[in-house]
């Protein structure tokens, strides 16, 4: 692994052929598409069969233009599936971070579950996201490792990220901070970028620092796939600036659903 460390410094990631099980992917892929069709069958007043990808994903589709608020609702739930969850802290993930440098592995951010397709965005942002580094958001430990991975086998069609190689290095760039990623100000060249392509269960880790993008998605199908962020406690830096956290979760102060529940209705369920 020596070997893959220096790659790893030198490019600022790696890909790595058949890292997961496919048993375990596709539970969280299962998982997520029965999420969506419950509300999709309480929605449109379909049953959607999740195994044929051009019914679940016209439905999916279908369902974020009827009712988007709770399309947003149910993409939440799908960062909290117990299955993706349970991956994140996997052995053989937290002995490849160990093994190319990690000596007090963390969890950086929840792990964040992705559906990219033209038609479930509004304005761009969620689709396709221009260059970016990761850091930015996270600003955590110097040495941040991202693992993203794609569900479902993912090339340039499906809009596969595109990275820089070496761009690590490079510092963290001027970035517009008015969206919620920091897209990178400074005009960069198409040339610089390398595509990346995947069949379902390799995986992509990378430096917080380098440079990416999403690629362009042209197909009539959604690109699922999950991101897992992670920080080095053992990297000095991160230890004197406080171990700092950026992102803020903190409960709704009101009620989302007004008047709910009443009390009948958990007499009903504790019945």
């Amino acid at each position: 692994m020596d070997s893959s460390k220096t790659q790893f410094n030198k490019d600022g990631y790696l890909i790595i052929k058949n890292f997961f099980n496919q048993e375990v992917l596709r539970k969280i892929y299962t998982d997520a598409r029965k999420l969506f069709a419950v509300q999709i069958k309480r929605i449109l007043g379909k049953t959607v069969d999740i195994n044929n990808k051009d019914e679940f994903e016209q439905a999916m589709f279908d369902f974020f233009e009827a009712d988007f608020n709770a399309f947003v609702n149910t993409g939440k739930q799908t960062q909290h599936l117990i299955s993706m969850h349970r991956l994140g802290t996997d052995e053989k993930i937290l002995s490849l971070l160990k093994e190319l440098g990690y000596e007090f592995p963390t969890i950086a951010v929840r792990p964040a579950m992705q559906f990219n397709s033209r038609y479930l965005s509004k304005g761009g942002s969620h689709w396709k996201l221009g260059a970016h580094q990761d850091w930015r958001t996270g600003q955590g430990s110097l040495d941040s490792m991202v693992l993203w991975f794609p569900l479902v086998d993912c090339g340039e069609d499906l809009g596969s990220l595109q990275i820089i190689p070496s761009s690590h290095k490079d510092g963290l760039m001027k970035a517009d901070t008015s969206g919620y990623l920091g897209s990178i100000q400074e005009e960069i060249s198409d040339e610089k970028y390398v595509q990346t392509e995947f069949e379902a269960g390799d995986l992509l880790i990378f430096s917080a620092f380098l440079i990416h993008r999403s690629g362009n998605n042209i197909t009539q199908n959604i690109r699922w796939s999950i991101q897992l962020r992670y920080n080095n406690i053992g990297e000095e830096t991160f230890q004197e600036r406080g171990f700092p956290m950026p992102y803020i979760y903190k409960p709704e102060e009101n009620l989302v659903t007004p008047d709910f529940p009443q009390k009948e209705q958990l007499e009903q369920v504790f019945a």
